[in-house]
């Protein structure tokens, strides 16, 4: 199939695909005419890496995951081991966002925003500077 079917039927934009192809991490076959034609395999593929990446894995965790999920002796820790960094990642960063919204929510109630020029958030960004 070419690139316009296998963007259909993955859910991916053509240069999406394309730009995974360029870092290797799907290799669609060639035709005589030198056009890209892609595999059901290939589509699988681009599924997996789609919902990989909707999950928060870099594009170089997708291409170790992708590399276990092809290695049928595989150990399942290694996939955990993967899942579980990300896992951590996503928790520092809501740790992160909570202190930030925090932060952000005890300014704007500090704030009366009225018409007189004086104003805790502003006071409070030239003080973080």
């Amino acid at each position: 199939m070419n690139i316009g079917e296998a963007s259909e039927r993955s859910g991916l934009p053509s240069k999406t695909i394309r730009y995974y192809e360029d870092i290797g991490l799907i290799r669609p076959e060639r035709g005589g005419n030198g056009y890209r034609d892609y595999a059901a395999t290939d589509v699988h593929k681009l599924r997996f890496l789609q919902r990989s990446r909707g999950l928060g894995f870099s594009v170089e965790e997708c291409r170790q995951l992708l590399a276990l999920y092809e290695d049928k002796s595989r150990a399942s820790a290694d996939v955990k081991d993967i899942a579980e960094s990300k896992l951590s990642e996503i928790d520092r960063k809501i740790r992160e966002l909570s202190e930030l919204r925090r932060t952000l929510e005890h300014l704007v109630h500090a704030c009366h925003g009225n018409d007189r020029p004086d104003c805790p958030i502003l006071e409070e960004l030239s003080h973080s500077a």
